[in-house]
């Protein structure tokens, strides 16, 4: 299954950035071995004009092919980490070849993607800045194929 991370705003050099192409490693080395191709995360340049309607046009061309869309916002569904690795396992055994994670930018998604995508998800009931949520975001995304291959990486 292909997993697509598209996030509004560009990340530059930072610790954070560090952290973040960690765990997407990580997952790319653990995800093969559950069926799970490479993570692609794609940047959407949000330096114009238009706000959230120019996002949405960006992240709806993004994830055109994607069958599946999640975004990621603090009114969606809350699951555990238990929870959200038989998510994603259901839908690769459900032959689903693709799978869009969207968070949005500053000032939150459109309705536009609201409506179009599959479901919704939160972190918490706390507001994240964007560079958290794709950190939490990926991480979580390794500890799913950690909690799927039975590596030590999960501790319930």
């Amino acid at each position: 299954m292909f997993i697509r991370i598209v996030a509004v705003g560009r990340l530059k050099a930072s610790a954070e950035k560090i952290i973040l192409d960690d765990y997407i490693q990580r997952f790319n080395r653990l995800g093969r071995k559950v069926g799970f191709s490479p993570i692609d995360h794609k940047e959407l340049d949000n330096r114009g004009k238009g706000g959230k309607l120019r996002e949405a046009d960006l992240i709806l061309r993004a994830t055109q092919n994607n069958k599946i869309i999640i975004t990621l916002d603090e009114r969606g569904q809350q699951l555990s980490s238990l929870d959200f690795a038989t998510m994603l396992a259901l839908y690769r055994d459900n032959g689903d070849k693709t799978l869009a994670f969207v968070i949005g930018g500053a000032d939150g998604l459109d309705k536009s993607v609201t409506n179009s995508c599959s479901r919704s998800l939160s972190l918490g009931k706390m507001v994240w800045p964007h560079i958290m949520v794709r950190i939490m975001l990926t991480e979580q995304l390794f500890r799913a194929v950690s909690i799927l291959t039975g590596t030590p990486y999960h501790r319930a």
